[in-house]
């Protein structure tokens, strides 16, 4: 068992904090989009904003543990995940967009779609990019 746990430690926590991130998302649109009445897209916006900065707290603390010894190295880190996650957002709106508004989907479902493609490019970014290893950058 603690093989597989070194061996898998990184995509363990992620794919945990990464569902509750989702949980987040997904019940912050819900919210927004059902109970506030917002317009879908609006609500999208919202509910990934904060699922972002949940997902940036989890994953810099529990996923990746990622420590920064000055100001310029917790902004740059910061910085780079809410930039690459502005990415992911592009994709996950313009999921919403396409399957809400020209395929005439239900948006809960389109939403979930979105949320499993954003999870995978996000564990790309975050693992290889965001949160590498201090060796990686320092080249030892």
């Amino acid at each position: 068992m603690e093989e597989l746990w070194n061996k898998y430690k990184d995509t363990i926590p992620y794919l945990f904090f990464g569902v509750l991130t989702t949980v987040v998302n997904i019940v912050g649109f819900w919210f927004f989009n059902y109970v506030t009445g917002l317009n879908y897209q609006i609500a999208n916006v919202i509910a990934y904003f904060l699922s972002v900065v949940f997902a940036y707290v989890t994953n810099k603390l529990w996923v990746f543990d990622s420590h920064t010894d000055t100001m310029k190295a917790f902004l740059i880190e910061m910085g780079s995940f809410f930039l690459f996650r502005g990415g992911s957002w592009v994709i996950d709106q313009g999921t919403m967009t396409i399957g809400v508004s020209l395929l005439h989907m239900n948006d809960l479902i389109v939403k979930f779609i979105a949320n499993v493609v954003v999870v995978i490019l996000n564990y790309i970014f975050s693992k290889f990019i965001i949160f590498r290893k201090k060796e990686k950058l320092d080249g030892k």
